[in-house]
């Protein structure tokens, strides 16, 4: 069932990918604000999940799904989808590429299967639990680093000030000690890239639940460790991404660049 499930996952992220991205090259735009006044949502975002949501029905009539948008269908079979229908929303809006549509099914056990597409470059990255991640039907693996100051680091910020201020320091304190930061504005993104080797590690705090569970699912398929700042399991709080070797000596940096300096 774990891959009959990431098939499907991958099929709706596809068509509703390539939609969203066909609207985006129309140029014509509604956007409107959520949680903040920099938390933006478009029109095709909510297009994109009414497209997800119908195409799961069709075929998972049983299943509950839960949408970023506000998606909330109770189900009875033990599966629940997580549906992000665009993943990296301020990226979509500015017309740049990294943004993605995220689908993950999840039982009582976790993530079963996932998808995260990726319409700008035409890469679908898939998972299903115990099956391997693959990006356009080809194994992918984590980078091996292991040392700490060679490592190529990506993370996000909150859309809430105060927390982006925190942030913000931590990464202050944190640059000098490994390689180099990125920030490309799309959790699921960036776990994929984890995930392929594009940069060694990724860190976030307070992301929903559908911007992890595919792309945690993918990178724990591609062999990396995720977890928590404390090294317990990742969650929409605190998650960190990287090859298993580079773990403990970022998360340790991580906590010591979060305690404000005397």
């Amino acid at each position: 069932m774990n891959i009959t499930l990431r098939n499907l996952a991958a099929s709706i992220a596809r068509e509703a990918g390539d939609m969203v991205a066909a609207g985006r090259r129309e140029g014509r735009l509604l956007a409107d604000t959520k949680s903040s006044p920099t938390d933006m949502v478009t029109q095709f975002d909510r297009q994109s999940e009414l497209l997800i949501v119908g195409r799961l029905s069709e075929h998972r009539p049983d299943d509950a799904v839960i949408g970023e948008e506000g998606t909330d269908h109770v189900g009875t079979s033990g599966i629940r989808w997580l549906v992000d229908p665009i993943d990296g929303t301020t990226n979509f809006l500015y017309d740049l590429p990294g943004y993605a549509v995220s689908i993950a099914a999840v039982d009582a056990e976790g993530t079963i299967a996932g998808a995260v597409y990726v319409p700008s470059s035409g890469e679908l990255f898939t998972a299903a639990r115990g099956h391997g991640a693959q990006m356009n039907g080809r194994d992918i693996h984590c980078a091996l680093a292991a040392e700490l100051g060679h490592a190529l680091v990506s993370t996000g910020f909150s859309y809430q000030p105060e927390r982006r201020r925190t942030q913000a320091a931590r990464v202050a304190r944190l640059i000098p000690f490994v390689r180099d930061i990125r920030r490309f504005g799309a959790a699921a993104v960036d776990l994929c890239n984890v995930a392929c080797g594009r940069v060694d590690a990724y860190f976030e705090e307070y992301l929903g639940p559908w911007d992890l569970a595919a792309g945690d699912l993918i990178a724990r398929e591609a062999g990396c460790r995720t977890g928590d700042f404390s090294g317990g399991s990742a969650s929409t709080e605190q998650v960190i991404a990287c090859a298993p070797a580079l773990f403990d000596s970022l998360a340790q940096l991580i906590r010591e660049s979060s305690t404000p300096a005397p």
